[in-house]
């Protein structure tokens, strides 16, 4: 009996990598985000007054602000963090350093969030 099914079919998810498609619907779901979020957050920042400092801090305290520059900035780090993830996983061989750069890429990105995420409620509170 004949397997009319595709290689792709049989593989059931599963690329060379191991981990399947979840990378790769990460991030098309964050590249779907940031293109609604980022025009709305650069309009939003723009009709604030920025670059005056007291009306971006006024921006930026505010609950639309503070929603809006989260979202966007979580959509763009989670991207950065999946796009830099697969260049590391099929371009670096060494195992050790391949750790070494996924542990940095992580711990960076969620760096930056936790900066962020402080600065706003700092300026929201």
């Amino acid at each position: 009996m004949s397997d009319y099914r595709t290689p792709a079919s049989r593989v059931r998810g599963l690329g060379a990598s191991g981990h399947g498609a979840g990378h790769w619907i990460a991030h098309r779901v964050t590249a779907i985000a940031l293109f609604f979020l980022a025009p709305v957050f650069v309009w939003m920042l723009a009709m604030s007054g920025a670059p005056e400092p007291l009306a971006t801090r006024a921006f930026l305290a505010s609950p639309a602000g503070a929603i809006v520059t989260l979202l966007t900035l979580t959509a763009g780090l989670a991207h950065m963090r999946t796009g830099m993830l697969d260049v590391i996983e099929d371009y670096i061989h060494k195992p050790f350093t391949k750790t070494l750069l996924v542990l940095g890429n992580t711990f960076i990105a969620a760096g930056l969030w936790l900066i962020t995420a402080f600065a706003l409620l700092k300026l929201a509170l």
